[in-house]
């Protein structure tokens, strides 16, 4: 079998296996039930309600599906490793870096077929209610399905080492401060202190900018999104999937399953 043809067997093994977790169905449900209460939490207000809406349902969309690319994936190589079935798959002439993409590109796939199930919920509780949809919608969503890829893929990156809670600890830590650098920078140029200004510095360059695809609010309130800028966010997700990739596959070479 080629190398393209075995990360497809090992992709489409992983949605069949991915498919059958409950924490991943649970997530779901939850993440379907926030979109439907925005509803609800709209009409408390009497203004803008079509934009609460909106803000809710995106908002759900975005922390639900990250939710589930963490603790679904931290589980990646482990549920492997305590089945005992790694031991089967790597003797069969399938490098460890074949396996390791596979199993990320199984996971995007399950996670991009959650993602398209909300983003119907979204669209259907939006035209019931009357709030405007545009293309400005779809980006966000989409950008949503670009920085859920990040996060499966540093998930698959600790995964590969650690075991499922630190895999998960190290993942959301990773994932609120990727939401915060732009911030971290702010402070540094802001601070008087150069040892700051150097730090902040070096850490939003060594750590994912989270924020680039979040364009919920532009999306609510009708403002443009520049092509350029959503054409970036896309270069820095396959950017930085790649980077994250490329560590866990060196990680993972390196590992001893004795």
């Amino acid at each position: 079998m080629t190398g393209l043809r075995l990360i497809q067997t090992i992709a489409l093994n992983t949605v069949r296996d991915a498919v059958r977790s409950r924490v991943l169905y649970v997530l779901l449900f939850f993440s379907l039930v926030m979109i439907a209460s925005s509803v609800t939490l709209a009409a408390f207000s009497y203004v803008e309600r079509e934009r609460i809406i909106q803000d809710i349902a995106l908002s759900s969309i975005r922390f639900f599906g990250a939710a589930i690319a963490i603790f679904v994936g931290v589980g990646l190589i482990h549920r492997e490793v305590e089945r005992r079935t790694i031991y089967t798959i790597l003797s069969k002439p399938v490098s460890r870096a074949q396996f390791l993409v596979g199993k990320y590109v199984g996971l995007v796939a399950t996670l991009w077929m959650q993602l398209a199930i909300m983003a119907v919920g979204y669209f259907v509780i939006c035209h019931f209610n009357g709030a405007q949809l545009d293309h400005r919608d779809a980006i966000a969503v989409g950008l949503i399905a670009v920085e859920l890829s990040v996060v499966v893929a540093f998930a698959t990156l600790f995964s590969s080492f650690a075991t499922p809670f630190l895999a998960a600890s190290y993942s959301i830590g990773l994932y609120m401060v990727g939401h915060l650098t732009r911030d971290l920078r702010s402070m540094g140029e802001n601070s008087e202190s150069e040892l700051i200004g150097t730090l902040t510095l070096w850490l939003e360059r060594l750590l994912p900018d989270l924020s680039a695809f979040n364009r919920v609010m532009e999306a609510i309130h009708d403002l443009p999104i520049p092509p350029v800028e959503a054409g970036a966010a896309l270069l820095h997700g396959i950017g930085w999937t790649v980077a994250f990739l490329s560590i866990a596959a060196w990680t993972f070479e390196r590992r001893d399953f004795r």
